[in-house]
Formats: structure tokens, sequence, C-alpha cells
């Protein structure tokens, strides 16, 4: 069993990360969900990036540190799109996580000039033609993070495993799913 901390797209907290986080809690593990947003969803990706750029950077970076603050280090951080800089950030910055997964992008440890912890291993996963894909973090993922594993699934969907959106891909969901979950039991 780990404890998670799941860090939601710009859409906000959806149904569809409500769903996912019930997914790993069906399987054992106590999932946190903070709500960067106060309870403000997107259907639409830049509808929610326009929020995000709104309430700015080092707003949802500080909403992120403070939804963390009381909750051991030595947990396993989860980021979907803009979740996966605030979970990478957590990684980063509290010593001690187990494990950290990306879902709809990967992170570059320069972004915040650190190294990644030895013996935190971690997951990358996105989809090949996704608008919002950054090669150069993909690229910067796989040189420094130490066992980083990135997953490349077809299409073009940004949300693919998010069940509900017009993005959702079924096989590359179960098959993303499937993988975080093989990651979090071998913990």
């Amino acid at each position: 069993m780990a404890e998670i901390v799941l860090f939601h797209h710009a859409c906000g907290l959806t149904d569809g990360v409500r769903e996912f986080a019930g997914t790993l809690d069906d399987a054992g593990h106590r999932v946190h969900v903070p709500d960067l947003y106060d309870g403000v969803t997107f259907a639409d990706v830049d509808a929610g990036v326009a929020h995000a750029v709104s309430l700015g950077e080092g707003e949802i970076a500080r909403r992120a540190a403070a939804a963390v603050a009381d909750l051991p280090t030595d947990v396993v951080y989860g980021g979907m799109s803009m979740g996966t800089a605030r979970a990478a950030e957590a990684v980063l910055q509290r010593p001690g996580a187990r494990a950290a997964f990306f879902l709809y992008g990967a992170v570059a440890p320069s972004w915040w000039d650190a190294t990644w912890p030895a013996g935190v291993p971690s997951q990358a996963h996105v989809t090949t033609d996704d608008p919002w894909r950054e090669p150069e973090a993909e690229q910067e993922y796989a040189a420094a993070v130490p066992g980083g594993e990135l997953f490349v699934y077809p299409g073009a969907g940004h949300l693919f495993a998010e069940r509900g959106h017009p993005d959702h891909d079924t096989d590359s969901a179960a098959l993303a799913t499937r993988r975080v979950l093989e990651l979090l039991a071998a913990l």
C-alpha cells in the first residue's frame, strides 16, 4: 500500500481525475487529491490553461506546497499535465519520496535547477501527437532521471486516460493505468 498525492491537470479536479484516484484507491492505496482550483473545473484544456495562467505559476505552486505541508514525505507523487510540475517539485523539494508518476507530460529537473534524487523510481506517459507534448522535457527526463521510464502511446489526445473527456483512448488509458499500478505494487 502506498500513500499517494495526485495533482490534477489544468482542467481542475474533474470527475475523470477523481475516477483515476478512485482506481488507485480501489487497488489498496491511500490517495490525496488536492484541489488547486478551489472547485473550479473546465471541459476544455485551453480554458483550463488560461485559468492557470490567470492564477500564476507561483500561486499554483504555493497551493500545491500548502496541500502537502502536513503530509508525510515518504509518499508517491503523481501529476497529470499541469500537475506533473507540482508532483516533480514535491519530489525535488521534499526529500523522502517513494516514487512519482506523470500522466500527460514529462518533467525536466533543470526547471528547478535540481537533480532527481537517487532511488526514486518514476514513469511519464504521453501520446505521440499530443499538441501539448514537450519533447525537450521528455529528452531531459529520459537522460537525467535515473531509471525514469518514458511511455509513448499512439494518438493525439492530451488527456488520453481521462474517461469522459474527448481525448480519452480506452486502450492507452488501460495500459497507462496498469503500468502505474505496477509501479506502485513494486514499492
